[in-house]
């Protein structure tokens, strides 16, 4: 059986001290709970550490020899402890961050500068995917998810919600006329997703009821390459407002069928595995995000 840093600490608590009594009162613990501390140490070790006597207390050689580790062991908690204590105040350390292409760059980039300011020592590591990945397989702490959660294994911290839009650039519509409908939507080059499928479910009201189901003839793992495809006039494309702002800012998508558009928002999380406490620099990222993402959604 191995020995416990608590029966490390009041054997050598007893030694700086010179008493049982004195090592207890230090410790904050009762006096027959350092003796009995000691015996299991030297029960443990098969040895007789320290020669007791009502008057004194006496290291063996045997003693003398394991005081010398004891003490570089309780060192080295404390010199961690204190480390955590100062990680703490100043967080530090590598931070891996994975994001579906579109949201790091439109979302996360322009944070990052003000973030290293305030956090100099996090190394940041952002990893696109735009799939869903294993945190622990990919060695991830921080995931970005959009949509609702299923993973019940994750904690999630809500960041806010994006809305959806049915766009083109404006000189795709000059080209091919303007559809007033859904239905009209079947005359048009729709650009969409490979996966997952309900990205290809736009929120769109019609005669059948809500929600269009669109069959689309470009398709895109990825929400940017969709994104350059539309602002390119290659068709029309259902993308979420963090990521279009300043095409739409700046003129090179407009809104198509804004009146038939459900109103809808996708929900964004950041997720991470259920631990008893998070570390330091997950916690302030995820304060640092919290407070400056809705305006970038």
């Amino acid at each position: 059986m191995k020995t416990s840093t608590e029966e490390l600490l009041a054997f050598v608590t007893v030694i700086d001290t010179g008493s049982i009594t004195a090592a207890a009162e230090q410790l904050n613990q009762t006096t027959s709970g350092v003796s009995r501390a000691l015996s299991r140490l030297e029960q443990k070790l098969e040895t007789t550490l320290l020669n007791r006597t009502t008057r004194r207390l006496q290291l063996t050689e045997e003693g003398r020899a394991f005081l010398e580790h004891a003490r570089k062991i309780v060192a080295a908690i404390d010199d961690a402890e204190e480390q955590m204590a100062i990680w703490r105040e100043r967080p530090a350390g590598r931070l891996r961050l994975n994001a579906a292409s579109p949201f790091m760059l439109h979302a996360i980039v322009p944070l990052v500068s003000e973030f290293r300011a305030t956090y100099p020592d996090i190394q940041l590591e952002l990893n696109s995917s735009d799939q869903i990945i294993d945190l622990l397989e990919q060695r991830t702490d921080i995931a970005i998810r959009h949509g609702n959660l299923q993973d019940s294994s994750l904690h999630a911290r809500y960041l806010g919600h994006t809305q959806l839009r049915i766009l083109a650039a404006p000189a795709y519509l000059e080209k091919h006329g303007t559809p007033s409908s859904a239905a009209e939507l079947a005359a048009h080059t729709l650009i969409g997703f490979t996966q997952p499928e309900g990205l290809n479910n736009w929120p769109l009201r019609h005669a059948d009821g809500d929600g269009w189901q669109i069959s689309p003839q470009l398709v895109s793992s990825s929400g940017e390459t969709i994104l350059r495809l539309a602002e390119q006039e290659n068709g029309i494309a259902c993308l979420s407002d963090f990521m279009t702002r300043s095409a739409r800012d700046e003129g090179r998508l407009v809104e198509v069928l804004s009146d038939a558009t459900i109103i809808t928002f996708q929900p964004i999380h950041a997720v991470y595995y259920r631990n008893t406490q998070l570390s330091a620099r997950i916690s302030c990222f995820l304060n640092f995000i919290s407070e400056r993402l809705p305006q970038l959604l």
